[in-house]
């Protein structure tokens, strides 16, 4: 009897560590970072002499960050999410409801947590996640504008939410959510640059006047 039960020890340790060993072997392995593209400082642009021709450049350059999916995917004129770098239609179909949480009974909550979270899948490698995770509100809808009507429409404080320049400024500079565009897990490209040099642009393009491209 002994000899059985130690056999039978010994058969379920070997049989649990063989399985173990295929659980950690299936986790999902921590991908290499994609490369995002770079932005330029304020300082690279103090050449333009003509204060107006300098706002715009700034303003075009803090554009790669506002035109990049992981900014636009969340500011739909249509009122629903899109996903992935050619913004295709959310999957499954979501709506940005009364807050921009999500429609009752299927709030944004139920897939998207306060942290993005790795998957074991093929073509999507993680959920993102942050604990303030929504769709930009109506005033904030952008895509499918030029670069000019969205600054245009960001200066505005009739059409941007009521917020001053300086308001802008400290949502562009330090907002955790907007800051989730350079941490957007596995599987995206991040925003270009990174959020302090956003920050830096805006500050720069509202010190020369906040002027805008051509709409």
């Amino acid at each position: 009897m002994r000899a059985v039960t130690a056999l039978l020890v010994v058969g379920c340790a070997l049989t649990g560590g063989a399985l173990l060993s295929t659980v950690w072997a299936a986790a999902p392995a921590t991908p290499t970072p994609l490369p995002a593209e770079t932005l330029k400082s304020p300082a690279e642009f103090v050449s333009i002499q003509d204060a107006a021709a300098r706002s715009v450049a700034l303003f075009t350059e803090a554009g790669k960050v506002i035109n990049s999916p992981r900014c636009m995917n969340c500011h739909p004129v249509q009122r629903a999410p899109t996903q992935g770098d050619d913004r295709h239609p959310h999957n499954p179909p979501m709506v940005a409801g009364q807050a921009g949480h999500g429609p009752a009974g299927m709030p944004c909550s139920a897939c998207h947590g306060p942290a993005n979270v790795p998957t074991w899948g093929q073509d999507v490698k993680s959920i993102p996640g942050d604990p303030k995770w929504a769709l930009a509100p109506v005033e904030m809808a952008w895509q499918g504008k030029s670069l000019g009507a969205i600054c245009a429409q960001i200066r505005d404080p009739s059409r941007n939410g009521g917020r001053g320049l300086a308001q802008l400024h400290d949502h562009m500079a330090n907002d955790h959510l907007v800051g989730w565009a350079w941490n957007p897990g596995a599987g995206r490209v991040p925003a270009p640059g990174t959020q302090a040099r956003f920050g830096e642009l805006v500050q720069a393009w509202i010190g020369t006047g906040a002027k805008c491209p051509a709409a």
